[in-house]
């Protein structure tokens, strides 16, 4: 079997089998086509069936010295351990070369968060007089609310939000096309209800684009790019000099939740992680806050 075919038939499983997202698919077969870039460069060019455990980790050493970064090598490892249970799943190898991995350990760093204080001084600085001040202020407010990704919020759907009083919550559909439901508090609700209802009724819609959410002033779907300038260009504004992104605001959402002692459990539903050692990392706020509170108030110190 020849690479292209590998990687083709691989793509297809993935679409069809796992039932995977379109740019999920993308990231599985970047990490292959790495492995391929690498069979390659050998004298003995190596077909995806003839990789031993050795030349995996002859692979590992090659990309480390590319300069590879241990948390994209243990990405693109994921994607070469998922190609080779495919491949022996369809009896196209009889053992899996990649079993005995190692994965490089990565060194969790802290993500950057914003202050509630930051975050209502972005707010304040959208001008609300523009049409597409409304739509923003409802952007900010959904990111910071809800901890979604940008993703996620770009495809936020009409029918699937619930505002009512007694239920308010909307539904999510995050990686891997898994859905799941996120509550959301009055100063988003608000914010989307003015949008909704005073100025996305007055777009002409494009059509297919009917149940977005989001949208900009042709009645298109609002792209990824844009919502990272928009958090740049009012970072600009309101003089901030951290490096943010519309990802700062879920883990600001995250981070002020587990500060004031929300259940991890509980966090890490909201934020659709499978693992909740991901949800963990925001556990460094509230160390932090009990050690200046010992400091600040233990009679010893």
């Amino acid at each position: 079997m020849d690479w292209p075919s590998a990687i083709k038939g691989f793509k297809t499983y993935l679409k069809l089998e796992r039932s995977l997202a379109a740019n999920s698919i993308e990231a599985y077969s970047r990490d292959l086509q790495r492995l391929y870039q690498y069979a390659d460069t050998l004298e003995t060019k190596l077909s995806p069936t003839k990789f031993t455990l050795t030349d995996l980790r002859n692979f590992i050493n090659w990309a480390n010295e590319l300069g590879m970064i241990p948390s994209t090598q243990s990405r693109v490892l994921s994607g070469i351990k998922a190609f080779y249970k495919y491949l022996l799943m369809e009896d196209m190898i009889t053992s899996d070369p990649s079993e005995l991995l190692e994965t490089p350990k990565i060194q969790r760093k802290l993500p950057d968060t914003l202050s509630i204080h930051d975050i209502d001084k972005m707010i304040a600085a959208i001008d609300l007089s523009k049409p597409e001040g409304t739509r923003n202020k409802a952007i900010l407010e959904i990111l910071y609310g809800c901890g979604l990704r940008v993703s996620e919020l770009t495809e936020l759907r009409l029918s699937n939000l619930f505002l009512e009083s007694d239920v308010e919550f909307i539904k999510v559909t995050g990686k891997g096309s898994k859905e799941r439901l996120v509550p959301i508090g009055g100063e988003a609700i608000k914010a989307l209800k003015i949008w909704i209802e005073q100025v996305r009724i007055h777009i002409d819609i494009k059509k297919g684009e009917e149940d977005l959410v989001f949208l900009n002033r042709r009645g298109s779907r609002l792209s990824r790019v844009y919502i990272f300038m928009l958090i740049k260009q009012l970072a600009e504004l309101t003089g901030l000099r951290k490096t943010i992104s519309p990802h700062t605001f879920r883990h600001s959402f995250a981070t002020h939740l587990v500060e004031g002692g929300a259940d991890l459990r509980a966090v890490q539903e909201m934020l659709g992680h499978e693992s909740i050692t991901t949800t963990e990392i925001y556990t460094h706020l509230d160390r932090e806050y009990l050690k200046s509170t010992i400091i600040e108030f233990h009679p010893r110190n």
